[in-house]
């Protein structure tokens, strides 16, 4: 079965920057929208930062000029480039991909993406 796959994370001290990327384990259909999630420990999973098909790009506030989402929906890759990183940002970051528009509606969100990736730690240390 297809999934998504992350690299990029790791340690970084607290103003540093990392880039995480996301990109399918094999062959995977149309894609509409992708995102990226983090779930730190304790918390509830949350969304970070959303590609849709239309090429819009949103975020959740705590994010807004820091993070950047870019990516190629139609191949199922997906960067975030994280700077001026603080500890709060440290948390399991996961990206997923759905072929249907609905996925790329911001207010819906979360919804439950049909594909996932298995995680990748960030840890942001002060």
């Amino acid at each position: 079965q297809v999934h998504l796959v992350e690299s990029g994370g790791g340690l970084v001290q607290d103003g540093g920057s990392l880039r995480l990327s996301c990109a399918p384990s094999g062959s995977i259909e149309t894609i509409y929208s992708m995102a990226w999630y983090r779930q730190a420990a304790g918390n509830q999973r949350e969304i970070v930062a959303l590609l849709s098909g239309n090429g819009r790009t949103q975020y959740i506030d705590s994010v807004k000029g820091r993070f950047t989402i870019s990516g190629d929906n139609a191949k199922a890759t997906v960067y975030l480039q994280m700077n001026d990183l603080k500890s709060e940002d440290t948390a399991v970051y996961y990206c997923a991909a759905d072929p249907n528009s609905r996925s790329g509606d911001w207010v819906l969100q979360p919804i439950s993406y049909e594909y996932w990736g298995q995680g990748t730690q960030v840890t942001v240390s002060s």
